[in-house]
């Protein structure tokens, strides 16, 4: 941090202090880290520390699973393995935004690091202009070697952690899994079809929306059979969903010009002459909308679709009653022997656009940030490192082993070279998302493609995942381009932050709306009025500019 930077930063930490609503501010109370680079030796960061020290970390976890972080095992080996004892605060997960913003405005709330902060650019822009957090590029180039070590493997990264001005804000979580096409997060919610009514009914998996639609009809039919034959409680539903979460929006991709919605955030895409586009304004989108009302208005769309809660969605799928739904597994919703992924459907035309960022796989760039009250940030970043090693990472992301509970997520196994490996436990009837919450503590990690069968067995429902991307989904992945992981300026940011606020609201409530009630071609045209209003020939404009920017600068590097 230099100069100006340095006096500007410190001083709006200052104003924060002000600004914070405790009797006689700041004084007395915690003293604020300028930013400026703190160099210690090597000693003093050598692992396990000569003496027991205490640092300060916050930290979210999911509901119903251990609320005291030093109870999980994972931390536990930690503080065994480094003599560094963290107090932590842990916050409810579903009470983090709220909670998380307050914490952030006074200084005297802050914790040396945040663990799971999850910040967004704007965040991290905002924070750092007030003072809130501290740059951490030196600190990862001295006292982070794991982290250095994927950086210096694949730049790219470091680029994507790297605002315009130089500054790394924050460490990032990394999950290779599959790359280019192939990779896991090319697709976000997949959906899939029971193939146990479809054998029951003597009915193929269809491949047209028209196929899809008749197949949905024959279950809404046949209830009754359904019903008897499997045992099933409760009313049959052909197809749940939640509208703007666990999405429909895979089905219309066939529509018009193939773009579909799947960036249900930013409803961006990028054209094949690398144009960016708003994907909720096309003609295939307004079509493929209008074919889902009338599943709905054919009933063959459950009707909670727009209204229930993830614990509700699962429940009534764990009790069989679901024809086709949507999720990023369908092992959360029911159970992998009786459903199939259902392929890409045709319609005017037959593609599936993947996610915006996929092609350099998983990629969170805000999740873990040190504040300005950190006093010892080198061994707070050296800390932080053990998470990045390639023995740990696996172990923070899914969970561990030798737990006092029935279920292990790992064993602890050797590799072809007689090295210690972490090898996946088998999931059996268990959900992957609830065993991996009671165990995995999330946070800054790295784990890339070649530490599979090194440091650890690639998960089960990895690679059936990755196996049904490649037989169903690549194959029609015609688009040319994601919108890729970019680092845009404070005042874009926020531009475009605000930009999206009305624009991301207008478009998925008119979504839900029009699903439910169907809509007019004037309603359409004020809905594209409206979009035109909130600002969206100039939230497309400061994509383009930033995407022009990275193939100019992608270019020069090829060359």
């Amino acid at each position: 941090m230099k100069g100006k930077n340095r006096k500007r930063i410190l001083a709006a930490a200052l104003a924060v202090c002000v600004a914070a609503p405790l009797t006689g501010g700041c004084a007395g109370k915690k003293k604020i880290n300028d930013g400026t680079f703190r160099p210690v030796g090597q000693s003093e960061v050598q692992f396990p520390l000569k003496e027991k020290t205490v640092l300060t970390g916050l930290i979210s976890y999911p509901a119903n699973t251990e609320s005291e972080p030093n109870k999980r095992t994972i931390f536990k080996r930690l503080q065994e393995q480094t003599n560094v004892e963290i107090d932590w605060t842990a916050i409810q997960a579903d009470q983090w935004a709220d909670k998380i913003s307050l914490n952030m405005s006074d200084p005297n709330k802050l914790t040396d690091f945040i663990f799971t902060a999850g910040f967004t650019e704007s965040n991290l822009l905002k924070y750092a202009e007030y003072g809130a957090i501290i740059p951490l590029e030196e600190y990862i180039d001295a006292y982070m070697p794991n982290l250095k070590s994927v950086f210096d493997k694949y730049p790219e990264y470091r680029a994507m952690s790297t605002d315009v001005n130089g500054h790394i804000w924050s460490l990032p979580w990394i999950e290779q899994l599959g790359s280019g096409k192939e990779a896991i997060q090319t697709v976000n919610n997949m959906s899939f079809i029971n193939k146990k009514w479809l054998d029951f009914l003597g009915l193929e998996i269809p491949k047209t929306v028209e196929e899809f639609e008749n197949v949905l009809i024959a279950f809404r039919d046949h209830a009754s059979e359904i019903q008897s034959e499997f045992g099933i409680e409760g009313s049959i539903i052909p197809m749940s969903c939640i509208v703007n979460d666990q999405d429909p929006g895979i089905l219309i991709n066939g529509f018009g010009e193939g773009y579909g919605d799947a960036d249900k955030d930013r409803h961006i895409a990028v054209t094949d002459d690398k144009k960016v586009i708003c994907s909720a304004v096309q003609e295939g989108y307004k079509e493929g909308i209008q074919w889902l009302h009338k599943l709905y208005s054919e009933k063959l769309i459950d009707a909670e679709a727009f209204t229930q809660e993830w614990s509700t969605y699962v429940s009534k799928g764990k009790s069989g009653r679901y024809g086709v739904c949507f999720s990023w597994d369908v092992g959360n919703i029911d159970n992998l022997t009786d459903w199939a992924p259902l392929p890409v459907l045709e319609a005017d035309t037959k593609n599936l656009t993947p996610q915006n960022g996929s092609f350099t796989s998983g990629y969170d760039r805000g999740r873990c940030v040190v504040t300005s009250v950190a006093e010892k940030p080198a061994l707070i970043c050296s800390w932080l490192d053990q998470m990045y090693a390639p023995m740990q990472s696996p172990q923070n992301n899914w969970g561990t082993y030798g737990e006092d509970d029935d279920f292990d997520i790992f064993e602890l196994g050797k590799n072809g070279q007689g090295e210690d490996m972490l090898k996946h436990a088998p999931l059996g009837d268990a959900s992957p998302v609830e065993v991996r919450e009671a165990e995995a503590v999330g946070g800054p990690l790295a784990v890339l493609d070649e530490y599979y069968d090194v440091y650890v067995t690639c998960p089960d429902d990895a690679k059936y995942r990755l196996d049904w991307i490649k037989e169903f989904y690549t194959p029609d992945m015609h688009t040319k381009y994601v919108y890729p992981n970019i680092f845009m300026s404070r005042s874009d940011t926020e531009t475009l932050s605000n930009l999206q606020a009305d624009i991301q609201k207008t478009i998925n409530a008119k979504k839900a709306d029009w699903i439910m009630n169907g809509f007019t071609d004037k309603d359409w045209d004020k809905y594209l009025d409206d979009l035109k209003a909130y600002g969206l020939d100039q939230y497309l404009e400061l994509f383009q500019t930033y995407l022009d920017s990275y193939n100019a600068n992608l270019e020069a590097e090829q060359s």
